[in-house]
């Protein structure tokens, strides 16, 4: 039997609403103390890309995956220093109502969410099988997060509580079924909730009513970003080491060009002499925004 070798990483078509954008910014490599972590909006600085698939049917267009722009905002990265972004899924913090069993499958344990209690922006994915995949994280009672310990949600459908009369006093008499819709409700089933073949009765943690949770799609893996922002970049070094370049004998002004021949810098250069006339230094001063603009290349050029 021939072996072949197949491909199981794909790009990420992931939606802006479903990223988180986490800033950290340092003023310096080594500094500690002074680090801001900021919490952007992703849906405002992240932008999915579209190409022309003349191949696929309809108009053309398709969402081409996994590449984005991120746009870095003036206002929100203006200090120099060094930011570190760290793009992750989307965080929904909400809490547990209870913890149930179907009433047509007494065997099928679930979670059971109230819609009210999720955030407004977050509450279009609790619908019919709209959590499939997301993974659901743990808090203590004192909101530290259960270390390396998640649920994965494998189902998730409206419900409403029935209540049965039961012979076993040990069971809850309220379970639930699903509905089509018009609730506020969620019954999520989780993996794995089932007790191992060898140890019937070690049934899987799954959660308690009102243990604060949170829920994550796994639509990609987090990933983090280096970004230093500087004074000049590789462009503006570029302009003052190779740019065009003249210097005035008349008042010593010295001029900087750009690739385009536009003025990028000007200084002012002149010596300092003792009183005796004689040379001690040579100055080089910048003339900030007190720009020459009669000393345009093309007005020297021209003569």
């Amino acid at each position: 039997m021939a072996l072949g070798t197949y491909g199981i990483k794909r790009l990420s078509d992931v939606s802006p609403e479903d990223v988180e954008i986490i800033s950290l910014f340092s003023p310096t490599r080594d500094s500690v103390d002074n680090t801001n972590v900021t919490k952007l909006n992703a849906t405002n600085l992240l932008t999915p890309y579209f190409h022309n698939n003349d191949t696929g049917g309809g108009n053309g267009i398709e969402l081409l995956g996994g590449v984005y722009n991120l746009r870095l905002p003036y206002d929100q990265f203006a200090a120099k220093g060094f930011y570190t972004l760290v793009l992750r899924p989307k965080e929904i913090r909400t809490s547990i109502t209870d913890c149930g069993v179907l009433s047509s499958l007494p065997n099928v344990k679930g979670l059971v969410f109230d819609i009210n209690n999720v955030p407004l922006e977050s509450r279009n994915k609790f619908v019919n099988n709209g959590l499939v995949g997301y993974r659901i994280e743990y808090l203590n009672s004192n909101g530290s997060k259960i270390p390396n310990f998640y649920r994965i949600v494998t189902s998730s459908f409206f419900c409403e509580p029935v209540t049965q009369n039961l012979t076993n006093s040990n069971q809850k008499a309220i379970r639930y079924r699903y509905v089509n819709g018009g609730s506020n409700l969620i019954f999520c089933t989780l993996t794995p909730t089932s007790a191992p073949s060898n140890k019937p009765t070690a049934a899987p943690f799954i959660g308690q009513p009102a243990q604060d949770v949170i829920i994550t799609n796994t639509h990609f893996n987090p990933i983090s970003i280096d970004i230093e922002i500087v004074d000049y970049d590789v462009e503006s070094l570029s302009n003052a080491l190779y740019g065009n370049q003249t210097k005035s004998l008349s008042d010593g002004i010295y001029t900087i060009y750009d690739s385009n021949n536009n003025i990028y810098k000007q200084y002012n250069l002149y010596e300092v002499r003792d009183e005796f006339g004689q040379p001690l230094y040579e100055v080089r001063q910048d003339r900030g925004n007190n720009i020459d603009f009669t000393k345009s290349f093309n007005n020297i050029r021209r003569g």
